[in-house]
């Protein structure tokens, strides 16, 4: 069997992965809050699990491998987006949580095994609370309900490698009155008549955030589970309180044993920012006709511990690279299993740039069969994606037609005008025009757009 080796954020080292149990392999990614489109650097993580899902399944087999990743469907900036349009919450998460689910399809992303919304799950939250609250973990102040630091201290940090004094000496946020420590974090709090609640113990209100991904992986994957993972901006607090809620709930269990976290995503060089306008979700990439497979290339060319700069000429490059490898593996059965070279980078902590560097060989030598098998295990050329490169029902011939029609007129009467017009329209869709005294030929190139030449 493959040996994958992983990089464990809680120990700082890359070690072999074994599951608890080989057989019942179970893993937690920390999903998405569902109040809009989500932009592009909410789709790493996405890739990045899904590659490790697919090399979990491929080793362990799919039905041994336990995938979950939750969805937030109850958050202040779902209430105040249900505030600012007169939708419904309940509209605005079903809404906003299928266009989710759209987008990463798009990408080539499996769903995973079980998508849990946090509004289902209120009642073991409340559960882990009342459980924290009778440990002395926790406790109740105004109407909220708080996790205790100093209950946890010796231990709260470790993950993000803090210590409780110094998180407090560098806070520089208004410290509630009711809080016994300015660590302290909410569990539970209160809802007004305007705002979604659910009686508890505590009075009516809403859970926090940090509570709902607790609750859910231990109803889901148990006390103890093998991975936990989310980008590096979850670390803290978001994971640091995961680990103190649950270990403190459970102490007999481990919690999550391997935690894995992808870095960020730059756009050109620099952070993804509204105000420096290179803020765009996955949606508008789609939409502005750069195919789903290509976006997933461009992500899967930088290591997940790395970060990662999105560019429209990585996007361009991409799109080349992937017509050239449909074309060459167009009528091949891929072979039996993906090539060994392949399947070592990326059991060695994901390693996706060395496994596309091992498909670049694959094309170098010809090898279209293996080809598609080592591809199509990193969710590249599968049969379901290939749609945007499929040119043959777009019929170039007719337009190469159009083109030699116009021409041979041209040479009659000398008016090239007509010619040049219709050369400008297919290059700006993309296409190479190659014109000989042969006749006339036209060639999908970087950057051609289906939707433009269908236009025409």
């Amino acid at each position: 069997m493959t040996t994958i080796r992983l990089f464990n954020t809680a120990t700082r080292s890359k070690t072999d992965f074994a599951p608890l149990d080989p057989d019942n392999v179970r893993m937690y990614v920390c999903g998405p809050t569902v109040y809009d489109r989500a932009h592009i650097g909410n789709a790493r993580p996405v890739i990045v699990f899904d590659i490790l899902f697919r090399l979990l399944r491929h080793v362990h087999g799919a039905e041994n491998v336990t995938y979950v990743r939750n969805f937030t469907d109850v958050d202040d900036k779902i209430n105040a987006r249900a505030a600012e349009s007169g939708r419904s919450i309940g509209e605005i998460t079903a809404e906003t949580t299928q266009w989710y689910l759209d987008d990463m399809g798009a990408l080539g992303s499996l769903q995973p095994t079980h998508m849990p919304r946090a509004t289902a799950y209120i009642a073991q939250m409340v559960e882990m609370i009342g459980v924290l609250i009778d440990k002395g973990h926790a406790y109740e102040a105004e109407g909220h309900v708080l996790f205790a630091v100093d209950s946890w201290r010796a231990d709260y940090g470790k993950l993000s490698g803090r210590s409780v004094d110094d998180m407090i000496a560098g806070a520089r946020v208004e410290v509630a009155p009711y809080k016994r420590n300015p660590m302290d974090f909410v569990l539970w709090k209160p809802s007004d008549a305007d705002l979604p609640g659910w009686d508890s113990p505590w009075g009516r209100g809403r859970p926090g955030w940090h509570i709902e991904c607790s609750a859910m992986a231990h109803e889901l994957l148990g006390e103890t589970f093998d991975i936990h993972g989310g980008g590096n901006d979850l670390l803290f607090p978001h994971h640091e309180n995961e680990i103190a809620q649950s270990r403190c709930a459970h102490p007999e269990g481990g919690f999550a044993r391997v935690w894995m976290h992808n870095e960020m995503l730059q756009v050109e060089g620099r952070k993804m920012s509204k105000s420096l306008g290179n803020f765009f979700t996955v949606h508008d990439l789609l939409e502005q006709g750069v195919p789903g497979e290509v976006i997933r290339f461009v992500f899967l060319q930088t290591h997940y511990r790395k970060p990662m700069d999105w560019t429209a000429q990585k996007a361009r490059e991409a799109e080349a690279v992937l017509r050239k490898w449909r074309a060459l593996s167009e009528g091949v059965s891929p072979a039996d299993a993906p090539v060994a070279s392949v399947l070592e980078a990326l059991a060695d902590d994901l390693n996706t740039a060395g496994a596309i560097a091992e498909l670049h060989g694959l094309v170098a030598e010809g090898k279209a069969a293996e080809l598609l098998a080592s591809a199509q295990l990193l969710g590249l050329l599968t049969p379901e994606m290939g749609a945007w490169a499929d040119v043959s029902a777009l019929d170039l011939d007719a337009h190469a037609e159009r083109l030699e029609e116009a021409r041979m007129a041209a040479m009659d009467n000398r008016d090239f005008t007509e010619v040049d017009r219709l050369k400008a329209l297919y290059m700006a869709a993309g296409l190479e025009v190659r014109m000989s005294k042969s006749g006339v030929e036209l060639v999908p190139g970087p950057g051609f757009d289906a939707k433009k030449l269908e236009a025409l």
